[in-house]
């Protein structure tokens, strides 16, 4: 989970520094792309956080809680 928390404040950086670049507005080009970068990065935790869980739900043999995050998945 440390690598998780590692991930998430590096998304927190990257999304403070989006705010500082909207505040200056710095062209739109720049915006976007460290929009894209900070995305991407919370995407990929999104799915490591994700795996662990499903996995950890399926050596434990909860299908009540991986019924739940099935659920959650797929209101996205």
């Amino acid at each position: 989970m440390s690598d998780v928390i590692l991930r998430l404040k590096k998304v927190n950086g990257q999304i403070e520094g989006l705010i500082r670049m909207i505040e200056r507005e710095e062209g739109c080009e720049k915006v976007i792309t460290q929009f894209q970068a900070a995305k991407a990065a919370l995407d990929t935790t999104y799915s490591l956080i994700l795996d662990s869980n499903l996995k950890n739900c399926m050596k434990l043999n909860d299908s009540g809680n991986m019924e739940k995050i099935l659920k959650l998945i797929s209101k996205h």
